[in-house]
Parts: structure tokens; sequence; C-alpha cells
């Protein structure tokens, strides 16, 4: 792959794709948060940073959407933008669905990709274990944006509280389909 070879900046481009062309921009990433150490995980590099755009990248690291678009255009010597016009963070209310009396069962994914491995399909199996209506818990020492982005299209909805410096809590159910989806 060519270095420092011109691709866009934007909140959806995938960071895979800018690091593998920009490899200097990994050092920039691990600066602005501590998140970004783990892309030195060869397994969350090669899965989750293949697919993660930069939007989700900002709510791993918990920072900025702007900020993190403005530092790796000035990496690459590019003009830097003033907003992204799309800023997403973490709520601190909790959405409508949740209750904590609803919280079915909890998946640690910590052990499995300290270990090394990808654990989008043992969460995704762990949640079909989740009766409609009913909420489960993933622990993860990031937040797992990617993750949250393939879940919403596989019909859940997901909430995510920072418990500490390296612990996320995310909360997971199932929508209901739409009538429309249902008679299809």
């Amino acid at each position: 792959m060519k270095s420092g070879v011109n691709i866009e900046i934007t909140p959806d481009s995938k960071l895979g794709e800018l690091i593998d062309h920009n490899p200097q921009l990994e050092e920039v990433l691990i600066s602005l948060s501590p998140a970004f150490r783990k892309l030195r995980n060869p397994v969350l590099r090669r899965t989750v940073a293949k697919v993660a755009t930069l939007r989700q990248v900002a709510r791993v690291g918990n920072i900025s959407l702007a900020l993190l678009i403005n530092e790796l255009r000035k990496a690459t010597g590019r003009e830097t933008v003033v907003n992204t016009g799309d800023e997403e963070t973490m709520t601190d209310h909790p959405p409508d669905w949740f209750s904590g009396e609803a919280v079915e069962k909890t998946f640690d994914a910590r052990p499995i990709i300290e270990a090394g491995r990808n654990p989008m399909k043992d969460f995704f199996a762990f949640m079909e274990t989740i009766p409609n209506g009913r909420i489960g818990l993933l622990v993860t020492s990031f937040q797992p944006a990617p993750l949250i982005g393939i879940a919403r299209g596989k019909n859940y909805e997901a909430w995510t509280v920072r418990e500490a410096e390296e612990l996320y809590n995310t909360y997971f159910t199932r929508i209901a389909k739409r009538e429309n989806e249902i008679n299809d």
C-alpha cells in the first residue's frame, strides 16, 4: 500500500483505509485518546478498524468528531475544517426503552479482545438468546461504535454508559419490526 495517498478525511471515511495509506496517523490517533492504543491489537486492526468510520472512532475515543478530523487533516498536510456539522456523543439520560430491571444477561467481551480475537460473532449469538423486550449488556474497554452500527442494521437499539476509564457498558435491545416490514 502506498504511504501518503490523498484519501478524503470525512466523518464517513474508514479508519483502516486511512491508516493503511497514512501509517503516521496511528500515532496521531494515540496522542488524541488512550483508547486508540487498542489499534496496536492486530485483530482489532484487521477487523474493527476496517469497518469503523471516523464518526464511530470519535465516539470510541470519547473526543469531538471535528477535533479528530481536523487533527488527521493537519497530520496529512490538509486544511482543517471549522465544524463537521455532525457531532455525536453518548447521552447521560437513558433512552425510553431502557430499564435496569429488563437487563437479562451480560456479555463481557474484554477477555476475548485481550486474547486477540474478534467478539462480534459471539456477541450476536449471545443477543439471539435475549428475549424480545429484554436487554443484553455488553461490557468492553472502549465504546464499541462499529458493533453498535452493525447491531442497529440488525434491528437493535443501543445505549452506552462510560463507567470508568476503560469500562463501557452498552445495553442492547431488539426493536420491534414496523408494521410495513411485517406485512412484506
